[in-house]
């Protein structure tokens, strides 16, 4: 897709900051909402060595937080992290007169809380980006030229690098505990040999109450958010589709978007988590009981504000090995799932989804309760989102400029979502209900079609004969 350039907005200067090249937009000063990540664009568009500029603190200027997160999650595509910290050092260091002896104090120790901020800020915000050695070097090496005028600076470099290992060891905690999930559902995967038996454990046995699912859900959901950092959005757009599934979804040298890939797997296990669920009991009674209760779990979630586990329902409840149970789904009480499918229909580009999104987002802006707080979106939507922002604008403009209007609307999508995967999930885990979630085998597409033609005989030619090489293939029947 050919890329077009998003319209310009004119700004008005205002503020202070460093000098601006020659045919450049002055950057916006203002208040910001609480995120600090949705302010209007600093600039429409500049060069990549003023955006640098304009990123280093001096004695009487700090770039706004919003700036910050914008041009740090967005520079990643024009240079990489230990290189932009290797030039923003050298600007300190120039600017500041780092490298004389003996330093002005009085001028160091106006900067210095400025320069400590900037980098306190960036490590909290991109951690995985001082994974490597080169960035904490760097680090460690601004600070230690102006330690000699405030002993403090050590302190607090101290406590920054404290806090950054225990962000990196809880990532490097999240990366093999994704890993041994995705084993165990990867070996579950499976076409089963023959229906499970009676005494086969079900989703209902191990938890019949649909608001404390949708609970459980709800943690296992906020703790793949919690693993996902900003920097993975940018990170798929080196990709062609990151929601394509037939290939890698991400680049195999790196697990900076890793999360991604586990997130957009789960919401894919529960979808066929819920078919087999629905597909396994013998009995048509037993099915429309199961139906039923998924549709319960749904409503919870709705109004828990958990959309992914919601749309992962409806989308396992939609699927062509379920759809066709007729009989079932006539015994079923449908009324509230019907409702449920309107608000996710993708009519209008998802408009009631939308809605009742922005609904749950300003809910979540005045809760004083983490259980109002949860907003859960739609996960594989925001990144095709994401994904179209980026192939619609162009990354720079004719004149070789950053787009960086484009920037501030990405930063402010991934923003949003920063703020809410923070969220503490409110709900007590029920380990024995999140192990079954994690671990509870499922039929892959043709053990669900055989499962499905068991359970309601084929009522075409086409279904008899897949049927007929299904038993065959499955089952060694003929």
């Amino acid at each position: 897709m050919p890329q077009t350039v998003c319209p310009s907005t004119m700004f008005a200067p205002s503020g202070l900051g460093p000098p601006l090249a020659s045919g450049e937009e002055p950057p916006q000063e203002g208040p910001g909402p609480e995120t600090g990540f949705a302010e209007s664009p600093p600039f429409s568009s500049a060069s990549l060595d003023t955006l640098i500029q304009n990123l280093v603190p001096t004695t009487d200027y700090y770039p706004e937080k919003a700036y910050v997160f914008t041009f740090l999650l967005s520079s990643r595509l024009f240079i990489p992290p230990h290189e932009l910290l290797a030039r923003v050092c050298k600007l300190c260091i120039q600017q500041q007169q780092l490298e004389q002896t003996p330093l002005d104090a009085a001028k160091v120790k106006k900067f210095g809380p400025k320069i400590l901020q900037l980098l306190t800020e960036w490590t909290e915000t991109f951690p995985s980006d001082f994974r490597e050695e080169k960035m904490v070097a760097h680090l460690k090496d601004i600070i230690h030229r102006i330690a000699p005028c405030d002993e403090a600076y050590r302190k607090k470099l101290n406590l920054v690098l404290q806090n950054l290992n225990a962000k990196l060891a809880a990532m490097a905690q999240g990366d093999e505990s994704i890993v041994k999930v995705t084993a165990s559902v990867s070996d579950k995967l499976v076409a089963f040999k023959t229906k499970p038996a009676p005494i086969q454990k079900d989703m209902i046995s191990i938890c019949n109450d649909p608001f404390t699912l949708a609970q459980q859900l709800t943690h296992i959901e906020l703790e793949h958010l919690s693993h996902i950092g900003p920097e993975e959005f940018v990170q798929a757009f080196i990709q062609k589709d990151p929601l394509d599934t037939t290939q890698p979804c991400f680049s195999e040298q790196s697990k900076s978007s890793s999360n991604l890939e586990a997130y957009v797997r789960w919401f894919n296990r529960l979808c066929y988590l819920v078919a087999t669920e629905i597909c396994m009991p013998a009995k048509k009674k037993q099915r429309a009981q199961v139906i039923e209760f998924f549709i319960d779990v749904a409503r919870e979630c709705f109004n828990i504000g958990n959309f992914n586990s919601l749309m992962a329902i409806i989308s396992g409840m939609n699927m062509s090995p379920v759809s066709r149970l007729k009989k079932t789904w006539a015994k079923a009480k449908t009324a509230k799932f019907f409702i449920l499918e309107h608000q996710m229909d993708p009519t209008g580009n998802f408009y009631n989804y939308r809605t009742a999104l922005r609904g749950a987002a300003h809910r979540s802006h005045t809760a004083h309760s983490n259980r109002e707080k949860i907003v859960i979106p739609f996960f594989s939507l925001l990144i095709k989102d994401i994904y179209f922002l980026n192939e619609s604008c162009a990354n720079r403009l004719p004149n070789g400029h950053v787009n960086f209007e484009k920037f501030v609307e990405l930063a402010r999508q991934v923003g949003e979502f920063i703020a809410w995967k923070q969220v503490e999930c409110p709900f007590e885990e029920d380990r024995s209900i999140l192990h079954y979630l994690h671990t509870a085998p499922i039929f892959n597409e043709d053990g669900l079609y055989l499962a499905s033609y068991e359970s309601e005989s084929p009522e075409n030619q086409v279904e008899k004969d897949r049927w007929k090489c299904l038993r065959s293939s499955i089952l060694g029947k003929t």
